[in-house]
């Protein structure tokens, strides 16, 4: 063979390699999935992806977990400058709309409206919008769990179903004083948590038309009390009054260390619960206290969502189609202890065969709190701007907590803080 023929072949076999690798490269695919866990969320979506892997070749979904609180403030930065992960859990499930990947022309379209009609609409960007954006992975509600052997120890008797916060507020100081606990209660710091008890109170948060207006006589009436609480030893201060800004503060550290009666936050947390309380005290889920308003919780939750920024669009919507299946979805459910929002799953139950006797019988009593979702809370939780009145409930209503405004300056504040924010989005 000639110099220039053993050339020209090695030419040849190095550009059919390229090709080759070439063609691998592009059959690789790899998107990334930003999550954050109460309990098992991530670890879960880990297993099911697994097995989506397995099913296709060449593809690889990288898990993110991070805290929640870079899902709530730095996420939406990344989205903003353009830098975002190919999907992710969200909870600001209509702020973030205008970022999100349209599943509908890769997923069965029917299948999704038959089995998360109830929830499709939080995720769209307005009344016209019929594409399918977010898979509502935790259906959650707010409400409250007490720590049960506090009560008996101090021989308290638990307030009924319709027990108001007054109630409430008078039962665990007295719980509280008897046992030498150390709070008798507590609210996590979120303007989605102390909505409930506001619409409860009889606070409407939007108008007839359905714009925001947060503060009226019912929201005032709620952050009166809540402000009080706060200030007298019932509600323990430190959980608000420590944090500035927007920042979101639980207390579940205090629930579970059995420093704290009752706890006022929700069913996300019972996997929580169940995994590190074990049988150092008995718990159970007791729901929100009523008003002239209901007794009502906010609903929620968390949902995973694509992007459009991603590269990858169809991979995106068949990897969130997949954790969307029936069989995958009671998976998921059933070990993250969740209250699932798909239809056919919820209409069989979901069997919790690894939750103990008192997550079991939290998963019920959540269940059972549904059914008291106030319209006012289902319509808060879909409004696209809630996000800014979270925001500003909780800054505001802390000044207020620590004295730096009168609860009356602080709602007039809290005000103008939702003319500006309704002009900017305009």
């Amino acid at each position: 063979m000639s110099m220039n023929s053993m050339k020209l072949l090695l030419a040849s076999a190095t550009a059919i390699s390229g090709l080759a690798m070439s063609a691998g490269t592009a059959s690789a695919q790899e998107i990334t999935y930003m999550c954050s866990s109460d309990g098992t969320e991530c670890a879960t979506a880990r297993e099911i992806f697994d097995r989506f892997q397995e099913e296709n070749p060449g593809v690889t979904v990288k898990i993110d977990e991070v805290p929640y609180k870079a899902i709530v403030e730095s996420l939406p930065v990344q989205l903003a400058a353009g830098d975002a992960p190919d999907m992710a859990k969200v909870t600001d499930l209509g702020g973030l709309s205008e970022y999100y990947l349209d599943l509908s022309p890769y997923v069965d379209a029917a299948y999704w409206e038959k089995n998360f009609g109830g929830t499709l609409d939080w995720y769209r960007k307005g009344p016209e919008d019929k594409g399918i954006y977010g898979l509502h992975s935790q259906l959650t509600i707010t409400g409250a769990y007490i720590n049960k052997t506090l009560f008996e120890q101090a021989e308290v008797e638990v307030p009924g179903p319709d027990a108001t916060w007054e109630d409430w507020a008078a039962a665990t100081r007295d719980v509280a004083k008897k046992t030498e606990t150390q709070f008798p209660m507590a609210m996590d710091r979120s303007g989605h948590r102390i909505a409930g008890p506001a619409i409860s109170d009889g606070a409407k948060l939007l108008d007839e038309n359905g714009v925001g207006i947060l503060v009226d006589e019912g929201f005032t009436t709620y952050v009166k009390k809540f402000v009080e609480w706060n200030n007298d030893g019932t509600m323990a201060r430190d959980v608000w009054a420590s944090t500035g800004g927007s920042a979101y503060q639980a207390a579940d550290k205090e629930f579970i260390n059995g420093q704290l009666v009752y706890y006022y936050s929700g069913s996300w947390q019972v996997a929580k619960m169940d995994e590190q309380i074990g049988d150092a005290f008995d718990w159970e889920v007791v729901g929100t206290p009523c008003g002239v308003g209901g007794c009502t919780g906010m609903p929620g939750g968390a949902g995973i969502v694509g992007f459009a920024s991603t590269e990858h669009p169809e991979l995106v919507a068949k990897a969130i189609d997949y954790l969307a299946q029936e069989a995958n979805y009671a998976e998921m459910t059933a070990k993250t202890k969740n209250i699932p929002a798909h239809a056919a799953v919820a209409a069989k139950g979901v069997e919790y065969s690894d939750a103990s006797p008192a997550a079991a019988a939290a998963l019920n009593a959540w269940s059972a709190q549904v059914s008291k979702i106030s319209p006012v809370a289902y319509a808060y939780q879909g409004y696209k701007n809630n996000r800014a009145m979270f925001n500003i409930s909780v800054e505001r209503i802390t000044q207020a907590i620590v004295g730096e405004l009168t609860v009356e300056e602080a709602m007039d504040r809290a005000k103008e803080d939702l003319k500006q924010a309704l002009a900017e989005t305009k």
